[in-house]
């Protein structure tokens, strides 16, 4: 029984801090901080129980590592469906084909800025947008549907100021 409490409490406590380290990261510094204090109480508790007669019963570092793997991955599944702050998404097209997806993306809600520039043989256009990270796979989605040749990156942003759709800090 103590070694799913470990498991279970650990699991919870790095998934924790994982979603509190994107927090901070994304300028959600009082969320943080305030998740952090639940975040600390429970390790504080963890190590204390693993630690007591350790020599003992070393299974308990097994059941210590395995929450810690199994937070992780949930701690990151959790962030991506939370899927807090923007993306910046390129999308690269032939020229005929940028203004006809750039009037699509728009339709949709997406703000779309239109750039010409040059391929290896062709004009192209590099369509630059900033997603919600939310919508960023719904997105991806319309484009490929559209334009299966379409070179699309994405990163993640902290924007400062300014944008449509973006609250001016």
């Amino acid at each position: 029984m103590i070694y799913l409490f470990i498991v279970m409490f650990k699991i919870v406590e790095v998934s924790i801090s994982t979603v509190r380290i994107v927090l901070i990261t994304k300028g959600e510094r009082k969320i943080g901080a305030f998740i952090a204090f639940f975040e600390v109480s429970l390790w504080v508790i963890l190590v204390s129980t693993v630690l007591n007669n350790i020599a003992e019963n070393p299974l308990k570092i097994i059941a210590y590592a395995l929450g810690f793997a199994i937070g992780n991955f949930l701690g990151s599944v959790l962030e991506e469906r939370i899927g807090i702050g923007m993306s910046e998404m390129t999308v690269i097209v032939r020229e005929e084909h940028g203004l006809p997806l750039a009037t699509q993306l728009r339709e949709k809600g997406y703000a779309v800025t239109l750039i010409h520039g040059e391929g290896k043989s062709h004009p192209r256009f590099v369509l630059m947008m900033y997603v919600p990270r939310k919508k960023v796979k719904g997105c991806v989605e319309l484009i490929k549907e559209t334009q299966e040749n379409a070179v699309i990156t994405v990163s993640d942003k902290k924007p400062i100021y300014g944008g449509f759709g973006m609250i001016r800090k």
